[in-house]
């Protein structure tokens, strides 16, 4: 039997920015290979798709940016006979008010060589479609443009969290706010600081139980934040009062501010419940609708518009961050 060849994982995307009413998106040109292409590079091991995205674009385009709606990845059989994907955002440069403490929870990272990328430019989009060397990399380009053209384009991050893997209960004789973290635990916190990073998260909401503070823990410290420990997003307030919890994810997504909300899993039926009545019918039917909802230290991204009618989730992405 042949063995199987892992396909190559990149991730990138499309930086973009408005000019004049026009929307304007960034390439990058590759004198190794003469052609003019979206920003994007292997993931390194150990990294998830989102920290290699934002990664690869500053190398490549030697700013930082925050990741928005994700685009259609791409698929294709290199030279040597493996599989690569590309996994691609819309990504805006970073800001000077809330992003700049969540890129200070990464790495630096160093621009790349003259003999990598020798040219960035920006281009409206219709140049850009023109200059592309590849006809496959405009389809995340038509869908980008659709974005904008809805009303889309523009989002901020609201992150839904379950806790880290806590011990269990009948392993535990202490109080159940102040059950701990396991080992496990605290990989799926600390893996979770390069994903919030490159969303931009610069406000952290979370139950003040032991282990859902435990698990924003490492990002807190990485991002320099102030988060807000409530009691209303613990199991037993919960049960008690069901509309605080509501009333709370409403008004992240109303906060334009892109956040994390940490919780557990009895709680995640009506934060999901929230986020449902805020979505597209497109979008709802994504959402976790089974029990546990998200397993420990997962993750589900709520990208937000602002509209004229309210804050509308335009897309969701169910994140696995991995364990290094």
């Amino acid at each position: 039997m042949t063995a199987r060849v892992p396909a190559v994982r990149t991730a990138g995307g499309l930086v973009w920015r408005v000019r004049d009413g026009k929307l304007q998106v960034q390439l990058v040109h590759r004198p190794r290979y003469d052609d003019w292409s979206w920003p994007k590079g292997k993931l390194d091991a150990g990294e998830s798709l989102h920290a290699a995205a934002v990664r690869e674009i500053a190398e490549e385009t030697a700013k930082p940016v925050v990741l928005g709606v994700p685009l259609p990845s791409m698929r294709y059989r290199m030279p040597d006979g493996r599989w690569k994907t590309v996994s691609y955002w819309a990504s805006r440069r970073v800001k000077s008010d809330g992003d700049t403490q969540a890129h200070s929870a990464r790495p630096i990272v160093p621009p790349a060589s003259k003999e990598e990328i020798d040219r960035v430019r920006w281009l409206d989009v219709e140049e850009a479609s023109a200059r592309l060397t590849r006809r496959t990399d405009r389809k995340p380009l038509v869908a980008l443009v659709a974005e904008f053209e809805q009303g889309r384009l523009a989002t901020h991050a609201v992150v839904i969290a379950r806790h880290g893997r806590a011990l269990a209960r009948t392993s535990w004789f202490g109080e159940e706010q102040d059950r701990p973290l396991t080992p496990i635990g605290h990989a799926h916190a600390a893996a979770l600081v390069p994903v919030l990073s490159a969303y931009g998260v610069s406000r952290v909401v979370s139950s003040r139980w032991e282990r859902c503070a435990a698990t924003v823990a490492p990002y807190v410290r990485a991002a320099h934040l102030r988060p807000w420990y409530s009691e209303h997003l613990t199991e037993t307030h919960h049960e008690q009062s069901p509309a605080r919890v509501a009333r709370t994810v409403r008004q992240l997504l109303e906060a334009q501010t892109s956040a994390v909300l940490c919780t557990h899993r009895p709680v995640l039926p009506t934060v999901l419940d929230v986020l449902g009545q805020h979505s597209r019918r497109a979008v709802a039917d994504l959402l976790p609708s089974e029990d546990p909802f998200l397993e420990p230290g997962e993750l589900l991204v709520a990208h937000v518009a602002t509209t004229p009618r309210g804050p509308r989730v335009v897309a969701v992405e169910h994140v696995v961050p991995p364990l290094s």
